[in-house]
């Protein structure tokens, strides 16, 4: 079991998984989330993003399956009058196979992000997670994230 760099190259790796985890917010928001595009259109999607600079996105690997991912962000915010200049890792993406769920695998995907936060200077690792995901909330909670606020939102019928 290990945890590797997925390069902008192998995004094709993610789509299984990635599929996984947009099926379940489609089916709880579908006024929120549309169908995913063709598969090669979210592999130029995803090689696109994985290649800025500030993007990375670790793998979970277990005799060469991808077992698990996440894509994350190193943001250098500046300070404000409000609060303090801090480097952050931004969670956008946490997935772990549906039948690999509950061994470790998102906490140890967790733990390497705080890793490559710690090694940029980091202060802060960050995540959002959908109300009704319950996975994502207990596994948030034992990798010791707490909640700081709520985002709330209308959407129009248009």
């Amino acid at each position: 079991m290990t945890i590797v760099k997925i390069p902008p190259s192998q995004s094709h790796r993610l789509l299984p998984l990635l599929h996984q985890v947009h099926d379940l917010h489609l089916m709880h928001q579908p006024d929120r989330y549309a169908p995913l595009p063709e598969d090669r259109d979210m592999i130029a999607h995803l090689q696109t993003w994985l290649s800025q600079h500030d993007i990375h996105a670790l793998g979970f690997e277990k005799g060469g399956a991808l077992l698990g991912y996440t894509i994350i962000e190193i943001e250098n915010r500046d300070a404000t009058p409000f609060r303090a200049s801090e480097t952050r890792a931004m969670v956008h993406h946490i997935c772990v196979d549906s039948e690999q769920r509950r061994q470790g695998i998102g906490l140890a995907l967790l733990e390497a992000a705080r890793a490559m936060l710690r090694e940029a200077g980091g202060q802060v690792l960050a995540i959002t997670y959908a109300e009704f995901n319950s996975a994502s909330a207990g596994l948030v909670e034992r990798a010791g994230l707490r909640p700081v606020m709520h985002f709330a939102e209308w959407r129009s019928d248009n």
